[in-house]
């Protein structure tokens, strides 16, 4: 995990300048300036994903159970980090007069009646490690992961609208579409190792 914790902040960072390319094209001194913040979880996890292929090649690591334990680290992690955001009021919520908003900050300190959407995701990432944890924690190595996967992007496909600012691409949201990708392959990768499983088992008897 300390190998891919680095590749984790870089793809973490080059999907959200990515994202706001307009405005580091004009000024590239910023792309790696840690000041300003500036982070997107799915970059993040994609490059890190890619070097822990090398490295279970290199260092024969048992890839399905090694990303069972990413990600429940992920989950505990986004838990407090998330509730940071709402502190600090990086990906504020957008303002909102319903029940459920209550005044916070956005990142240039405006406070106003906003949807909690940092917390959102608190309560994303709790459920999600709940579940996996007690219905996939003694299944096949990998299907902890998969299951986590498709359930947050799940979580996240149904609150992105609640940000103050949803990053777009040709008016569809980035995040929700990478949700879409997520789902599809958190589950895809559910059902394929339950019918190895199958056949396996078949094949045994």
């Amino acid at each position: 995990m300390l190998l891919i914790f680095p590749a984790a902040l870089v793809g973490a960072r080059l999907l959200f300048v990515a994202l706001h390319w307009n405005v580091f094209a004009h000024d590239r001194m910023r792309i790696w300036s840690t000041s300003e913040g500036g982070a997107a979880l799915y970059g993040g996890l994609v490059l890190s994903f890619l070097l822990s292929l090398a490295l279970h090649w290199m260092i024969r690591l048992p890839l399905g159970r090694f990303w069972d334990a990413v990600a429940v680290a992920m989950l505990v992690g986004m838990i407090f980090t998330r509730t940071g955001c709402a502190l600090q009021g990086c990906c504020a919520g957008r303002p909102s007069r319903s029940w459920i908003a209550f005044p916070m900050p956005d990142v240039h300190g405006v406070w106003r009646r906003r949807l909690p959407f940092p917390l959102f995701e608190v309560g994303v990432a709790a459920l999600t490690l709940a579940v996996s944890v007690r219905f996939l924690g003694k299944s096949p190595g990998g299907c902890l992961f998969l299951g986590a996967l498709a359930m947050y992007a799940g979580g996240r496909w149904l609150f992105e609208p609640a940000r103050e600012k949803v990053d777009r691409f040709r008016g569809w949201s980035v995040h929700r579409m990478i949700s879409v990708v997520l789902i599809v392959v958190g589950l895809g990768g559910l059902l394929l190792v339950h019918a190895l499983r199958s056949a396996v088992a078949t094949v045994a008897h």
